[in-house]
């Protein structure tokens, strides 16, 4: 069976005015992870990634940490974040947006579980994107690299359409999404085996670039 290598992001810069962008240490982590993945043998023979900047420096740090030429990624717009600041706004589009919702960590994640399983259900009016559509551009995504027939593929995506594509295959009921979202910890490995008609999860959540508890490249946003 081949194998798929999924990999959140980096940490990127939560309240800054450019969000998509990794942070001093969402760049220690892509690297770092790299480092991980050649000890423990993983060459993979095709990547895709999103089309999303945190996408596109994560792959670099882990080429740059792994200390080989990685083979040119495929760009799928199936592996980028939902929008998940224009779906609160669009949430509170009367003006009672709660103090720091897109600041406040605390905050932001608290309204953002509680908005995304009303998007789930088409409760929100004028979504960025329908919930149906966000979910069929993941099974693209995974359709795509099924497709490639490489026995080693490495990924990287946001923890939004990783979680999703772990429920798809696992099959949970569609509230579990944003429960797994929530887990997904920064450049953290999700592994899946596969074959043209099989698709299963392998491992969830790892993060062998992590050494220590309290290590301060363990970050969940």
């Amino acid at each position: 069976m081949a194998e798929l290598y999924l990999i959140r992001h980096g940490q990127a810069s939560f309240g800054a005015d450019d969000y998509d962008k990794l942070s001093d240490i969402g760049h220690a982590q892509s690297q770092a992870l790299g480092q991980a993945l050649a000890e423990i043998g993983v060459h993979p023979e095709a990547c895709f990634m999103g089309d999303l900047r945190r996408h596109r420096e994560t792959l670099k740090g882990i080429e740059k940490g792994m200390g080989l030429k990685l083979p040119a990624p495929e760009i799928h717009t199936g592996l980028n974040e939902f929008d998940f600041t224009a779906l609160l706004n669009a949430k509170y589009r009367n003006g009672d947006a709660p103090l720091n919702m897109h600041t406040d960590r605390r905050t932001h994640f608290k309204i953002l579980k509680e908005t995304v399983r009303e998007w789930q259900n088409d409760q929100i009016i004028d979504p960025p994107e329908p919930w149906s559509a966000f979910a069929a551009r993941i099974e693209a995504a995974r359709q795509a690299i099924v497709g490639k027939k490489a026995t080693s593929v490495l990924a990287v995506s946001s923890g939004g359409a990783i979680s999703q594509m772990i429920a798809a295959a696992l099959n949970t009921p569609v509230r579990e999404q944003i429960n797994l979202q929530l887990q997904i910890k920064n450049c953290s490995v999700h592994k899946f085996i596969f074959t043209e008609r099989a698709f299963y999860l392998h491992s969830f959540n790892e993060i062998p670039h992590v050494r220590q508890e309290g290590d301060p490249l363990l970050t969940y946003s």
